[in-house]
C-alpha cells in the first residue's frame, strides 16, 4: 500500500462514486477499478460495498481509510518540514481560525504576515470554534485561532479577551429586560453563558420572540428596533447607532469571550509556525 493508494481510499470515502472519484484522480473508471481490487486482494477482504446510490466503505475499508488519512496527514508534514529545513521562512503555514474572529480580524494578521514572510504559503480553514479545535486536535492544522476555553497543555497565547453585551437600537432598563423582545441566536457557542447569567439575574424567563442561526442577522434585527441581543462585542465594531452595554456576573466580573492562538510545542521548530507565533506576539491585543 503506497501513497497513491491512500489518495485514492480517500476520494473514494469523500465521493461515494466511482466515476466522480477516478475524475478527481485523472485516471479512467476501469483503472481505478482495477486498483481498488488490486488493493482489496492485497488486504484480503472487502473494502467497499456497491449500491444503487453509490458505494460504502465497509468496516475494514473505513478502518483502511483512517489509516490512509493518517498516513497522508504525515506525509504532508514531513515534506513541509523539508521544505523548511532549509531555515529560511519559506513553506507552507497550515492554519485554522474560528469563522467569527477569520472575518473581523484575521485578514489584516494575515496580510501584516504576508508583507514580512512573502515566501510562506497560507493555507486556511474556517469554521465554527469546537470543528476548528477538532482539526487542531488531529493535526490536520499546525495553528489554530479558537475562541472560548478548551483545553490545551501546550503553546496557546491569549489573543483577546472581549466583554459579551447587550446590544439594542436605544438604551435599555437591564432591570426590565424580561419586559422587552429578546433575539437569540439558536447556534451561538455562548448561548450556555448568557443562560446562565439570566437565571442569574432574573427570576422569570425571557420574552423571547426571534430566533436566528447567526450573530449577523441578530445584529440586524437589533438594529431594526425588533428586539434586544446579546453578543461579543467584535461582532459590534463599527456599529455606532446600537447601544451597546457589557453584562456582568452577580460578583462584578464581566462576560467575557476569549481567543486563543494554539499551536504545538513541537511544531516551533518549522521556520513558518515559528515565525507566525512570534509575528502574533508582536501586535496589540486586548488581554
Amino acid at each position: 500500500m503506497n501513497e497513491k493508494d491512500w489518495q485514492m481510499l480517500q476520494v473514494i470515502a469523500e465521493e461515494k462514486n466511482i466515476t466522480r472519484a477516478a475524475a478527481r484522480l485523472y485516471i479512467s473508471q476501469p483503472s481505478l477499478s482495477y486498483r481498488l481490487k488490486t488493493l482489496e486482494e492485497e488486504m484480503g477482504a472487502a473494502l467497499v460495498i456497491r449500491t444503487p446510490n453509490g458505494i460504502l466503505l465497509t468496516s475494514e475499508g473505513e478502518y483502511l481509510h483512517a489509516y490512509a488519512e493518517n498516513m497522508l496527514c504525515q506525509l504532508r508534514e514531513a515534506k513541509e518540514h523539508i521544505k523548511d529545513i532549509k531555515g529560511s521562512v519559506q513553506g507552507v503555514l497550515r492554519l485554522a481560525s474560528a469563522s467569527v474572529f477569520a472575518y473581523y480580524e484575521l485578514p489584516a494578521i494575515l496580510k501584516g504576515f504576508k508583507q514580512q514572510y512573502p515566501n510562506v504559503e497560507i493555507l486556511l480553514k474556517t469554521s465554527r470554534s469546537p470543528l476548528i479545535h477538532r482539526l487542531f486536535q488531529n493535526g490536520e492544522v499546525s495553528l489554530a485561532f479558537i475562541r472560548g476555553d478548551y483545553h490545551w497543555l501546550e503553546g496557546k497565547i491569549l489573543f483577546s479577551e472581549e466583554p459579551i453585551c447587550l446590544a439594542s437600537s436605544a438604551p435599555l432598563d437591564i432591570s426590565k429586560l424580561p419586559l422587552y423582545p429578546r433575539i437569540i441566536v439558536s447556534s451561538s457557542e455562548i448561548q450556555d453563558m448568557v443562560e446562565e447569567w439570566w437565571h442569574q439575574t432574573f427570576t422569570v424567563p425571557p420574552y423571547i420572540t426571534l430566533e436566528v442561526d447567526s450573530m449577523d442577522i441578530c445584529r440586524q434585527m437589533a438594529l431594526h428596533g425588533l428586539g434586544w441581543g446579546v453578543m461579543p462585542a467584535i461582532g459590534l465594531k463599527g456599529y455606532d447607532s446600537l447601544y451597546k452595554k457589557a453584562l456582568y456576573w452577580k460578583n462584578g466580573e464581566p462576560l467575557v469571550r476569549r481567543t486563543w492562538l494554539m499551536f504545538r510545542d513541537s511544531a516551533l521548530q518549522l521556520p513558518t509556525v515559528n515565525a507566525f507565533v512570534e509575528y502574533v506576539k508582536t501586535l496589540p491585543r486586548n488581554e
